[in-house]
């Protein structure tokens, strides 16, 4: 049996997904950054690792403070399942977009990886996805943005930028 309960590892990620529903509204990201340990680890497979609450505090400002993270708005866990044995809490995260002003929905998932490292804080978090399924829906977002006479723009500056490549 591992060090925590699946009581315990169920409840702290109700409140992990409850900073998320926050910070969607909110952006906030400082409230995200401080469920970490000081020295946790946040692996990123397509940006990189970051060490230390600090660091993944200033990665995630800087990710989700422009587009398209800043137009997203949840992180909505679909599913997940506790493993008492490593500590850890594994789901699948939905990240809608904001309504390009038609009501239509935009999104791509990941699957999370969160090790719980004690006294309500997260000492791992391993975010798995595919950056071009998520490019793609930044992309379409856009171009229905767009359409509609509602493209931001720095979704336009992104859209020239990289929407090319999709």
């Amino acid at each position: 049996m591992g060090q925590f309960s699946t009581a315990e590892l169920e409840s702290e990620f109700s409140k992990f997904k409850a900073v998320n529903d926050a910070v969607a509204i909110s952006q906030d990201w400082n409230q995200w950054a401080d469920q970490f340990t000081e020295d946790a680890d946040y692996v990123e497979h397509a940006l990189g690792t970051y060490k230390g609450r600090e660091e993944i505090r200033a990665w995630v400002y800087k990710t989700m403070g422009r587009f398209p993270g800043n137009h997203m708005v949840g992180y909505i866990s679909l599913w997940h399942v506790v493993d008492p044995d490593t500590g850890r809490v594994i789901c699948e995260i939905d990240n809608p977009m904001r309504d390009p002003g038609d009501g239509s929905v935009f999104t791509a998932t990941n699957i999370t990886i969160l090790t719980y490292g004690g006294d309500g804080l997260w000492s791992k978090e391993e975010d798995v996805y595919n950056p071009a399924e998520f490019a793609q829906a930044a992309k379409a977002w856009c171009n229905r943005a767009q359409e509609l006479g509602n493209l931001t723009d720095e979704a336009s500056e992104w859209l020239i930028k990289f929407g090319k490549y999709l």
